[in-house]
């Protein structure tokens, strides 16, 4: 039987490199549903080249170009966020990608779960603002969540057969960006550009300046610990200028696995879709004559801080996660419109964390007030 898949988020990164995945597959997966926020004619151009059961376009006045776009094809239409949270709950959907940038895949993630679908997870916000909540449902609702992230991808494969082995630590590897060995004095200059030239990885603006700053190994460390059950000292980073070792675990006789290839995010993608098998693929190999060479060294916190931040939100618990991906998102946006510097984003990020109200056991609507909350003082903080 196919697999029935909901792409959150299809025109992004992830989301197109899926598309891929799933046209090179067409034996195990079709399309069922299609989203994305703005980019309306490149999701009607995908919707009509895999012809998905509905579509939703999150940006509600692009409703109309959408609909009649698509008129004279079998394809159902909706717009609005909402509506995203509730196509994710259809029927015929078995698995859901939530590749959403952001905060915004929360809910139609919890939806998700909630009426039982299977999670491929590309959207690692969910899991650091909510990681609790959301893994607390999905014990309760019996269901699965396979990560996408190259990292976490990693560590799943590697503990493949290993389910009843205790971990005793995991090393999550980290490329250090476009500016690894910099220090502060070059990073107070380096501009929107620079930091968009990532030296391994393909990937979206937004991950593209994480990355850069470290920030995305941070929101992957609390990740991390939510996927794989682990407690805070269980997680370790290592910066791999090659990004070949994809990450490894540790296990209680001292032995290390790893995963490795080159650094190409359609095999991660297939693989949790494909779970629990391995399904034959033309992408290309890995030849260790033309990586002589695999370095590792320590991260600098000192001149990184936002993994560091990211550390110590883990750390603190409650709703700090969540203030720090909340403050993050805006910090990011402000430093791609050139509002503020790059070291300006830890400040930022830094001072919500100081000033947002701790909550030790937040709900869903802590979480959402939380957001809402570091939100507003982050903006104010940009426009100050």
């Amino acid at each position: 039987m196919k697999k029935r898949v909901a792409i959150l988020g299809s025109t992004g990164s992830i989301g197109t490199q899926a598309l891929e995945v799933i046209q090179a597959q067409p034996h195990a997966f079709e399309v069922e549903v299609l989203t994305a926020h703005s980019n309306a004619d490149l999701l009607i151009a995908q919707a009509i080249a895999v012809q998905p059961n509905a579509v939703v376009i999150t940006q509600e006045d692009l409703y109309d170009k959408v609909r009649d776009a698509l008129a004279s094809h079998p394809i159902k239409v909706y717009a609005s966020l909402n509506a995203v949270s509730s196509v994710v709950q259809m029927d015929t959907v078995d698995i859901v990608l939530t590749a959403m940038v952001g905060y915004a895949g929360l809910l139609p993630t919890i939806k998700a779960i909630e009426a039982g679908k299977t999670i491929a997870l590309a959207n690692k916000e969910t899991l650091v603002v909510a990681g609790q909540l959301i893994t607390d449902l999905a014990k309760e609702k019996a269901v699965n969540i396979y990560p996408v992230d190259s990292e976490h991808s990693a560590i799943f494969q590697c503990l493949t057969g290993e389910f009843h082995n205790p971990i005793e630590k995991i090393i999550l590897t980290a490329s250090g960006g476009p500016f690894r060995g910099k220090d502060r004095t070059f990073l107070e200059t380096v501009t929107r550009a620079q930091a968009l030239k990532h030296p391994n990885w393909e990937m979206g603006a937004k991950i593209t300046i994480d990355s850069a700053s470290l920030m995305n190994k941070g929101l992957e460390v609390i990740e991390a610990k939510w996927l794989f059950g682990l407690q805070n000292n269980q997680i370790e980073v290592v910066v791999h200028p090659q990004s070949i070792v994809h990450s490894l675990v540790q296990f209680e006789d001292g032995s290390l696995k790893a995963q490795m290839g080159l650094p190409d995010m359609k095999l991660p993608i297939q693989y949790a879709l494909g779970y629990p098998n391995r399904l034959k693929s033309n992408y290309p190999r890995f030849n260790f004559m033309d990586y002589p060479q695999l370095t590792f060294e320590k991260p600098d916190l000192e001149t990184f801080q936002n993994l560091g931040l990211a550390f110590a939100a883990m750390e603190k618990g409650g709703n700090a996660p969540c203030v720090l991906n909340a403050a993050n998102e805006v910090a990011v946006a402000a430093f791609l419109r050139e509002e503020i510097g790059f070291l300006e984003m830890s400040d930022l990020i830094s001072d919500c964390l100081n000033k947002v109200a701790y909550i030790a056991n937040p709900s869903l609507d802590d979480f959402i007030q939380t957001d809402q909350e570091a939100r507003r003082l982050a903006q104010e903080r940009v426009h100050a």
